[in-house]
């Protein structure tokens, strides 16, 4: 464990490496996204449209969501495979592959929740958004939500090891059915001609909407937790299996 640690201390020293103006592009423009998002919804909100949330709450599972993106939908250094010689820095020390992915992914998370998420999370009361949880399983339910983005996250980098040569197609599709299916960026329950109750049970709905539909208490926390340990369950034996059967596939800068 102690090994992981520090390849995660790494990671996070890694990413600070320039200083903290490095990062501060990437801050001003989460900023600059959020902000405005959020008095977008003010106003949408209070011209009476039924969202079947209140404006709190869609005030608060928007700007979690902006603080948490990182956790909501996991994206570790496995798509780089091949194309970013990812493969050779792993196997090249004597850890577990997934181990490290795993460990360099909660490392590169701390510079960007350190210097954006906490700050904004202090000042959120200046602009009238509850951080207040509804629900203590929140917490579980995020937990939950990372397990699963790493089973996915290893199914996708598989099928970019299987095809080769379509590690960018397979990163465009990805991020579109994510944003759409995930809830992180509208809430499953916006889906229109009743395919919200149909898209809840599957997969991509127990990422980042489930943690955060139980945050704002938009869910009843049993049946979104049951949904995710089962997805769980199946997705990491089925995320194991793929990434034993795809290392004799590997190959990386033609070796």
């Amino acid at each position: 464990m102690v090994k992981y640690i520090k390849t995660a201390h790494m990671v996070c020293l890694e990413k600070t490496n320039g200083g903290v103006f490095y990062l501060l592009p990437d801050i001003i423009i989460k900023i600059c996204t959020l902000i405005p998002l959020i008095f977008l919804w003010r106003v949408v909100m209070s011209s009476g449209v039924d969202v079947g949330m209140s404006m709190q709450q869609m005030l608060s599972y928007t700007y979690v969501s902006a603080l948490l993106s990182d956790m909501m939908v996991v994206k570790t250094a496995a798509s780089g495979w091949l194309s970013e010689g990812v493969l050779m820095r792993l196997y090249g020390r004597p850890l577990s592959v997934l181990g490290q992915l795993i460990s360099q992914t909660f490392g590169g998370w701390l510079p960007m929740l350190a210097l954006f998420s906490l700050p904004m999370a202090i000042f959120s009361p200046l602009i009238g958004v509850s951080l207040r949880p509804t629900s203590i399983w929140f917490l579980i339910s995020l937990l939950l939500c990372i397990s699963l983005g790493f089973a996915i996250d290893v199914l996708f980098a598989c099928l970019s090891i299987k095809l080769r040569n379509m590690s960018w197609l397979i990163g465009r599709i990805r991020a579109a059915i994510i944003a759409l299916l995930s809830g992180t960026v509208i809430p499953i329950s916006f889906l229109p001609l009743g395919f919200s109750e149909i898209m809840k049970y599957q997969p991509f709905a127990c990422l980042g909407g489930a943690p955060l539909s139980i945050f704002v208490g938009a869910a009843e926390p049993a049946s979104v937790l049951w949904l995710q340990i089962i997805w769980n369950l199946i997705l990491w034996p089925a995320a194991l299996l793929a990434f034993n059967k795809s290392q004799e596939g590997m190959v990386s800068y033609g070796g």
